[in-house]
C-alpha cells in the first residue's frame, strides 16, 4: 500500500467559553492515502467540520486550543506557521465549504473569484488565469462557461454554485480535497450529480477526498472507507463495505436505520435515534452514546471504550457490548417504532 498522504493522531479541539470548555474534538485518529475517499459521517455537532477546519488552520478564534498532529506529506500542519499554511491551502489542500452562497463573495463575478485563487498560488497573467477559470467551469459541467464566468453568485442555482466551489477547489490541482456537506440543501437529483462529479474528478486527478456528511447513505457509493463520529470521537471506522455489511456500533446501526430503503417492505415510520447528543461542555467519562443506547449495561456508564479491531483488520469500533451479543442486539434494535 502507498504511504499515507495525511496522518492524523490525537487531534483535540477545545473552545473556552463562559459556561466551560467545549471539547469539540476529543482524540481523533485516521489516515488517508492518495486517491482514497474517506466518508466522515455523524449528526450535527459531532466534530466533523471542526476537525478539518482545525487541521487546515481555518479556526480564527483566540479561545480555541488545538492539540495533536496532522502530518501532511511528511510535515505537521498543526505546527506550521500561518504563512506556510496559506501556501498549502488552495494549492496542495483545498476545501469545498458547506454553504456556497456565503462562501462566494456576492459582489465579484465567479470567474474573477476563481482566477484570483489561481493567481494567489501561481505566477500567471490575469488573462491566463481567466482562461483557466473558464476551463474549470466547463470541466464541472457548467454550460456556456465563457458567459457564466461573468455572472455573479446570485445568478446561479444552488447546484451550480456548488459546482463553482468545486471548480475553485480544483483550480490549483490539489492532492487533498475536503468536501464539507457538498450536497446539503440540494434535491436528490442534484446531489447525485455533485457526488458523481466528485468521483469523476477524483478519478481524473488522483486526489484524495474527505467527504463530510450527516447522511451515511451519501457515502455508500463513493467512499472507500468510513469514519463515524459521535460527540467529538470516532466510534467506528473501516472499509465502506465492511461498515455497511457488518456495522458494529449501535450508533452506526441507528444512522443506517434512519435511511429509507428501496428494497423490502415499506416501514410504518422511519427509524430515529432517541434522545439528544450530550453537552460537549460536560462529556461523561464513559461511553458518550450510552444514554441513548438501548443495549447499554453497567460498564457503559463507567468506561470510555477504546477504538479497537473486533471483527477484522482495519474495521474498528468503540463499543463495550460483547461480540457474541452484537448480532442479536442489532437484529432486535428498535428505534422510535421502527427497526434498523
Amino acid at each position: 500500500m502507498s504511504e499515507p498522504l495525511l496522518s492524523v493522531r490525537g487531534l483535540r479541539v477545545a473552545f473556552r467559553t463562559e459556561q466551560g470548555v467545549v471539547q469539540a474534538v476529543d482524540g481523533l485518529d485516521f489516515e488517508l492515502r492518495p486517491g482514497e475517499v474517506l466518508g466522515v459521517v455523524g449528526e450535527s455537532g459531532s466534530g466533523k467540520s471542526v476537525s478539518m477546519l482545525a487541521m487546515l488552520g481555518l479556526i480564527d478564534d483566540p479561545n480555541v486550543e488545538i492539540e495533536g498532529e496532522a502530518v501532511f506529506r511528511g510535515k505537521d500542519l498543526l505546527s506550521m506557521s500561518e504563512r506556510r499554511l496559506r501556501d498549502i491551502r488552495g494549492r496542495e489542500a483545498a476545501m469545498i465549504f458547506q454553504d456556497p452562497m456565503t462562501s462566494l463573495n456576492p459582489v465579484y463575478r465567479v470567474g474573477w473569484q476563481i482566477a484570483e485563487q489561481i493567481r494567489a498560488h501561481e505566477q500567471v497573467t490575469k488573462r491566463a488565469a481567466e482562461r483557466r477559470a473558464v476551463d474549470l467551469l466547463r470541466s464541472v459541467g457548467i454550460p456556456e462557461p465563457e458567459r457564466r464566468a461573468m455572472d455573479y453568485p446570485y445568478q446561479f442555482s444552488g447546484g451550480m454554485r456548488q459546482r463553482v466551489m468545486i471548480a475553485m477547489a480544483l483550480s490549483n490541482d490539489p492532492v487533498l480535497v475536503i468536501a464539507d456537506e457538498p450536497t446539503t440543501a440540494l434535491d436528490v437529483t442534484i446531489q447525485a450529480q455533485i457526488l458523481e462529479l466528485l468521483d469523476s474528478l477524483r478519478s481524473q486527478t488522483g486526489a484524495a477526498v474527505v467527504l463530510i456528511t450527516h447522511d451515511i447513505g451519501v457515502v455508500a457509493g463513493l467512499a472507500d472507507s468510513v469514519m463515524v463520529m459521535y460527540a467529538g470521537r470516532a466510534v467506528e471506522r473501516g472499509p465502506t463495505l465492511d461498515v455497511f455489511d457488518d456495522a458494529q456500533h449501535p450508533y452506526t446501526w441507528g444512522l443506517m436505520g434512519s435511511v429509507p430503503r428501496i428494497d423490502g417492505a415499506k416501514p410504518r415510520r422511519l427509524a430515529a435515534i432517541p434522545g439528544q447528543p450530550p453537552s460537549l461542555i460536560d462529556l461523561p467519562r464513559a461511553c458518550a452514546f450510552a444514554p441513548r443506547c438501548q443495549h447499554r449495561f453497567s460498564a457503559c456508564t463507567t468506561q470510555i471504550p477504546a477504538l479497537l479491531e473486533h471483527t477484522g483488520p482495519g474495521h474498528l469500533d468503540a463499543c463495550l457490548l460483547p461480540m457474541d451479543q452484537r448480532a442479536a442486539a442489532r437484529a432486535t434494535q428498535t428505534v422510535a417504532g421502527g427497526r434498523t
